[in-house]
């Protein structure tokens, strides 16, 4: 049966109104959390979008598995790449359940990558910077997270993203 347009429409707004959050924002707090993440969190909240920011939405003492609660509750995920994102391993974790989330989501749940002072090939391991980052997390985690991690990286690097190069 062929979807009319008031049927998408009114598609979107049930798969909207059942979300906690309209954006999931992933970032490495020590490279964008105080100047570009803090004004793209405090623009889209002017704009009436519900954001998913940790330290606006998570209270001291609460389990940090509510992030990758947050990212179930979102329609759309993005991943804030930049230089030291990939030393994160809690950043890594996010970016592999967004890909999880958007696959049993048959797609309907969207990464929109933005590529922050980083290109779309570090994040895809073509070059050494997320590479470098990787191994050092040999020792802690097993292969098996290793590779899931690597694989949603290359995945995520593949979508069509904003590149922000030199803006600090």
């Amino acid at each position: 049966m062929k979807r009319t347009r008031s049927s998408e429409a009114s598609l979107s707004m049930e798969t909207k109104l059942e979300s906690k959050y309209d954006v999931f924002l992933s970032f490495r707090g020590s490279d964008t959390r105080l100047n570009f993440t803090d004004s793209l969190y405090r623009s889209m909240v002017r704009a009436g979008i519900r954001v998913f920011l940790d330290s606006e939405e998570l209270e001291y003492g609460e389990e940090i598995s509510e992030v990758l609660k947050a990212v179930n509750e979102a329609q759309i995920c993005i991943p804030i790449f930049s230089q030291n994102f990939a030393s994160s391993s809690w950043c890594l974790r996010e970016v592999a359940h967004m890909i999880e989330c958007s696959s049993e989501s048959n797609q309907t749940k969207e990464i929109i990558p933005i590529f922050y002072d980083v290109k779309a090939d570090d994040v895809k391991l073509k070059t050494d910077l997320f590479k470098k980052a990787i191994r050092k997390h040999k020792k802690k985690v097993g292969k098996d997270e290793l590779e899931r991690w690597k694989s949603a990286l290359v995945e995520v690097g593949g979508k069509i993203g904003r590149e922000l190069i030199g803006k600090r």
